[in-house]
């Protein structure tokens, strides 16, 4: 079967399969009208490419942008929100928190459902799990009626203390099932306590599941009868009908399908603690993984707070796109405002505002004639007058000025890579940086000299990684409990029976997904806190969840409290291997590098000195090839560059391992 890893971005819509010649990579243009449109041709030519037949010959794994998009446009469905009569207005009330203080004009996102969509109805369970007041069937009869009247096209219900009594919750799913529209229930898509959060993930879902629906229908048709799965914001892959109903969890596929392919790729080189540093067009994303992926539970989208596992991911508005700029005091800014796609970078021929990018070309670190695979031809004149325009603003000869705004880039994403480590006691000198995006082999040596960090790995590809990670991700379901318990002296009987029933439904639901109950692996977890603390941690079930709690206390916070520690939800994650490529290593190294390998010289600036670098083109760097920096490698999905002070050599698996001197 040939699997193929499809990710959708705002420019291009990227495709990555195993033939039995390797890996092979497709790039297209993406269709924002209609993102399926890309997806559709893209598979077409696959299959044309590779002799695939039409029908059960290929298992498609997608990241898809469409819910993120629905949420950041405000282009979902009018949804509407049932709750208990008093509780109508949770989604605007919210917390107390304000994201800017001291702004005295500050305002809130307005909810995704206005206040004429949200009902309340009569009833009510207490937090025992109890029913102490009926649900009123005649007023909820009068409420079906009303939103039937004002068109919605998707329901969100979110009731007190479903997650331990769902009977009210269903009772409404079954009174709007003559409306004949999607119904998201806050006990199905998350079943804990925080009244808030949960109606707030419960009404995202509502709000983007029907366009995602139609989005994975169209593909769907368009594959003729190919398994399809969707990557999840947690890192795994579900199948595409899940992801249909449940698409909160999809929000964050791109950028979690990164992070796995450069978890699974590292592993297979001999490193398990890394940092991976995405650098695309408009952002960059940074992530630590210390053998397995940081999950975390407290994610907003605009506002908006998901809480939902996902892969814990910091991102900075820093990317090649970014604008350099002068702040009201004369001060060089870099980003966040982005060139985007159009106009783009002054290089590329419409852009008018300096981006990094153009700094990059005006110091010879991007060869001009090899971007794309030298299908785009790279305009240097333009580039002159728009950087000599700006650098006559801030004094600065244009080449200084150029490296000022690499300089101030580096910053910026060097102190997102701080927030991921050295704030949350990891020592950067114990990882390898693993780099990709399309801009980050430009950036990747300067940030590791920066953090300290020694080595550098960057995969082949490394513009398409997140298609990648796709593709070797397996599929992962989560689910959990609120429980309240105390940690220590807990009757271990009663908390197995608890991870029991929720590992029979994840048996159950996995079985929906393809996979046997040989083939499953549960994980166990539960989220931990000391009595009276207002956040948890997640932490491994083990033996003693109690003192494994502390350890990890102690770790990001630097102490122990002589305090009571309790356990607030079970989480149970199950886990599926599905079929997938192997990452197959060379055999032998080569002796000596391949001259065509070598392209030329290409003058360069680092530290005000100009160099001349070695142009290299990667397709033709083969196993054992050492590798001295000043050096600019170029290939189809990025350009890496390696300063005069970088050294390395090409792995088995056809990664460059940079090594970066202190």
């Amino acid at each position: 079967m040939l699997v193929i890893g499809v990710d959708t971005g705002g420019t291009f819509t990227d495709f990555i399969y195993k033939t039995v010649r390797g890996w092979r990579v497709l790039k297209l243009l993406s269709t924002p009208d209609d993102p399926s449109r890309a997806v559709l041709e893209g598979l077409a030519r696959i299959r044309e490419m590779t002799g695939a037949s039409r029908s059960l010959g290929r298992q498609v794994v997608h990241g898809s942008t469409v819910a993120t998009n629905a949420i950041l446009e405000r282009k979902g469905v009018r949804t509407a929100l049932i709750s208990n009569e008093g509780f109508e207005d949770v989604l605007e009330i919210g917390r107390q928190n304000r994201l800017e203080l001291y702004n005295l004009r500050h305002r809130k996102p307005a909810p995704i459902v206005p206040a004429a969509l949200r009902f309340g109805v009569a009833g009510r369970i207490d937090a025992a799990g109890r029913e102490i007041e009926p649900l009123d069937k005649v007023g909820l009869g009068k409420v079906v009626e009303k939103i039937r009247a004002q068109g919605v096209e998707s329901v969100a219900v979110c009731m007190l203390f479903s997650f331990l009594d769902p009977s009210h919750e269903r009772a409404v799913r079954d009174a709007l099932s003559g409306l004949g529209v999607p119904v998201s229930l806050s006990h199905e898509i998350l079943a804990e306590f925080r009244e808030f959060e949960r109606a707030s993930t419960t009404a995202v879902n509502a709000y983007v599941s029907p366009r995602m629906d139609r989005y994975i229908q169209n593909i769907q048709a368009g594959l003729s009868g190919d398994p399809l799965r969707i990557m999840q914001s947690n890192g795994g892959a579900i199948s595409a009908e899940t992801a249909r109903a449940e698409s909160v969890r999809t929000i964050l596929s791109g950028p979690a399908g990164g992070v796995v392919g450069a978890m699974e790729i590292a592993k297979a080189a001999g490193f398990e603690r890394i940092i991976s540093f995405d650098m695309g067009g408009t952002s960059t994303d940074v992530c630590l993984v210390d053998g397995e992926p940081p999950l975390t539970l407290e994610s907003s989208i605009e506002g908006y707070p998901v809480k939902a596992p996902m892969i814990d991911i910091h991102t900075v508005g820093a990317g090649g796109g970014s604008i350099a700029d002068l702040d009201a005091g004369g001060a060089l800014k870099v980003g966040p405002e982005s060139a985007g796609a159009d106009p783009g970078p002054v290089c590329y021929g419409k852009g008018e505002r300096v981006t990094v990018t153009d700094a990059n070309l005006a110091l010879g670190r991007l060869a001009a004639r090899h971007f794309l695979g030298g299908d785009m031809r790279l305009d240097e004149a333009r580039l002159e007058k728009a950087l000599s325009a700006l650098a006559e603003q801030t004094g600065l000869s244009p080449l200084d000025l150029a490296e000022g705004v690499l300089a101030v880039a580096d910053a910026n994403m060097e102190r997102a890579i701080r927030v991921i480590s050295v704030e949350r006691g990891f020592d950067p000198r114990e990882f390898t940086m693993v780099s990709f995006g399309g801009a980050g082999g430009l950036h990747c040596c300067s940030l590791a000299k920066l953090l300290s960090i020694p080595r550098v790995l960057i995969p082949r590809d490394p513009g398409i990684l997140s298609a990648m990670g796709m593709v070797l991700a397996d599929v992962i379901k989560d689910f959990s409990r609120t429980v309240m318990l105390r940690a220590f002296g807990l009757d271990r009987t009663a908390l197995d029976a608890m991870f029991s029933e929720m590992e029979r439904q994840a048996v159950s639901e996995m079985a929906g997904e393809g996979f046997s109950e040989d083939q499953v692996s549960l994980e166990r977890f539960a989220d931990m806190r000391y009595r009276g603390q207002s956040f948890e941690i997640v932490t491994p079930a083990g033996d003693d969840p109690g003192e494994a709690f502390e350890a990890l206390h102690e770790r990001a916070y630097g102490y122990r409290q002589q305090a009571e520690v309790e356990i607030v939800n079970l989480r149970l994650r199950a886990r599926g291997t599905p079929v997938r490529p192997e990452l197959a290593p060379a055999e032998e190294k080569s002796g000596a590098m391949d001259p065509a390998a070598v392209l030329g010289e290409n003058p360069a600036v680092f530290d005000g000195r100009t160099v001349s670098a070695r142009l290299l083109d990667r397709s033709k760097l083969r196993y054992g090839d050492r590798l001295q920096g000043p050096a600019v490698i170029v290939e189809y999905t990025s350009t890496i560059v390696l300063p005069p002070d970088v050294s390395g050599s090409v792995d088995a698996y056809g990664n460059l391992v940079l090594e970066i001197s202190s």
